[in-house]
């Protein structure tokens, strides 16, 4: 099963969306996420103990909201090794180029991120 084409667009073409990790969390969050070979994917920027990505890990679930619409979705921790993160990491640098963006995509592209990262599918 894959995600709606209007997320697809949406994806492509706003740099920030919206995500709730787990069944207890009142209001969304925005982060940078990425599609690869129609696969999406986020990655935590803090690494925070207790954060969206933390959430995701404890129960599997969670929202991702764009523009008015919400996607019920699961998360599944991508494993380190994963070759599939070099992809990710190439597209978060092709889509994160504006200058005010650069150094952190460049930052979120670095080996120690791939520990952080979540792939979404439709619930």
């Amino acid at each position: 099963m894959s995600f709606p084409s209007e997320f697809y667009n949406y994806l492509e073409s706003h740099p920030l969306i919206q995500i709730k990790g787990g069944t207890e969390r009142d209001s969304f969050l925005n982060i940078w996420m990425v599609e690869v070979e129609g696969r999406i994917f986020a990655r935590s920027w803090n690494k925070s103990a207790r954060s969206w990505f933390t959430e995701f890990q404890k129960t599997g679930v969670g929202e991702i909201k764009y523009g008015s619409d919400i996607i019920n979705v699961k998360g599944k921790k991508l494993e380190k090794q994963d070759p599939f993160n070099k992809l990710i990491d190439q597209a978060y640098l092709l889509k994160y180029t504006r200058p005010e963006k650069l150094k952190y995509a460049i930052g979120i592209s670095q080996p120690e991120y791939a520990d952080y990262t979540m792939e979404f599918f439709p619930a």
